[in-house]
């Protein structure tokens, strides 16, 4: 905002103050419009917000007996942007834009014979050098990080689950403010942006956290005795989470404005949550695939037939074995799978694995002894020793 507008802006009408109002009154009706248009008393609403750097800006003038006698000179001398001559000017006013005084040459000297002085004059009554506004800014909550376990059933399927965090969040005895009367000052280190300018060198400058009031853009005159003047304090909260479905083990999900409430109307954080899973005892996984190894006889696998083989969360599904299907043989159902980011499914891997029995019945044990018989001639080693002595 430049000069010109600082001196048209009416700090007593921002307050609802007189202009020969007391020290006293300025402060009392301050801290009442500053508590009542506080940005964490009115989340998401811009025009308190607009109207609380007002009040901070018209009490950072006001409230400071130098700044406020400055403040007055100045509207005397160019009330409402009209200079005002003298009784000897001949009567009457004559109107000049006040960017002519402060505008177009180094350091705001016009060429009329005012020098620096008046720019002296307003950019210490504004502590802006002339340009720039007293504004304190919003900040950001921090993020949060969290564990939480689910099922194997669950991280495939996704589930919405509670999470107990704990959080720096506005300090509810002071609601945020850091003050015990909920009314602090704009910082005048910083003017209320929360950080300050260091020179680095080469004509560039880096903007550091501002060490009186750590970066809140505020002082507290009386510090609350909760949060020491922070404005912030611990808060635990629980919140239902909903985890997706096809999360792996080991897992961070980001869960965007999920974390710490921000401050003076600042957004909140994020909420990263780390996912383990539990194993299960039938399926395992691979990537957007699920697995299972599925026992058959060997009469299946060498003479062929149908498997019923068990899906997770859903009917069993039926697959063909081919004769002479080997152990260890892998085949695939589609569609069985995990869940992928686009909302397909992976597929179901079912590995054969030949069940020898370990008690045969006489019926049983005639009829492979029959099979030995019937197969004598036939040795599964013999390109086994063919290879072995070829190499």
């Amino acid at each position: 905002m430049s000069t010109k507008d600082f001196i048209e802006k009416d700090y007593y009408k921002v307050l609802g103050v007189p202009k020969d109002a007391t020290e006293a009154e300025i402060k009392k009706a301050y801290r009442k419009l500053a508590r009542e248009f506080h940005p964490d008393a009115n989340k998401g609403n811009t025009k308190a917000e607009e109207r609380f750097k007002e009040i901070s800006e018209a009490n950072d003038v006001l409230g400071d007996p130098k700044k406020r006698k400055e403040y007055d000179e100045a509207r005397a001398l160019f009330g409402n942007g009209g200079f005002r001559p003298g009784p000897g000017a001949g009567g009457g006013s004559f109107n000049f834009d006040l960017g002519d005084l402060f505008g177009g040459q180094p350091g705001g000297q016009a060429g009329g014979g005012f020098g620096g002085g008046l720019g002296d004059v307003f950019g210490g009554l504004f502590n802006r050098g002339g340009t720039g506004a007293t504004r304190t800014q919003p900040r950001r909550g921090q993020d949060i990080e969290s564990e939480v376990t689910l099922s194997f059933t669950e991280a495939i399927e996704g589930a919405t689950v509670p999470l107990r965090m704990s959080s720096q969040a506005a300090c509810k005895a002071c609601s945020g403010t850091g003050d015990k009367n909920g009314t602090p000052r704009v910082c005048p280190t910083c003017v209320g942006t929360g950080q300050v300018a260091r020179g680095s060198g080469g004509g560039f400058s880096l903007t550091d956290p501002c060490p009186d009031c750590k970066g809140r853009g505020l002082i507290a005159e009386d510090p609350c005795e909760v949060c020491k003047g922070s404005g912030r304090a611990k808060s635990s909260r629980t919140m239902q989470v909903r985890i997706p479905a096809g999360v792996s083990d080991g897992q961070r999900i980001r869960l965007r404005g999920k974390g710490a409430p921000g401050e003076r109307g600042g957004p909140a954080g994020d909420l990263y949550v780390v996912v383990h899973v539990g194993a299960h005892p039938v399926f395992g996984r691979k990537d957007d695939n699920l697995t299972v190894t599925v026992p058959v006889t060997f009469a299946e696998a060498a003479l062929g037939g149908e498997v019923r083989v068990p899906t997770l969360g859903g009917p069993p599904v039926t697959l063909k074995l081919p004769p002479g299907t080997p152990n260890g043989r892998t085949m695939r159902a589609r569609g069985k799978g995990a869940v992928r980011k686009d909302g397909t499914r992976g597929d179901l891997l079912v590995t054969v694995e030949v069940s020898v029995p370990k008690d045969l019945s006489g019926k049983a044990r005639d009829a492979l002894e029959a099979y030995r018989e019937a197969t004598a001639d036939e040795d599964p080693r013999a390109e086994l020793f063919q290879a072995a002595k070829g190499a």
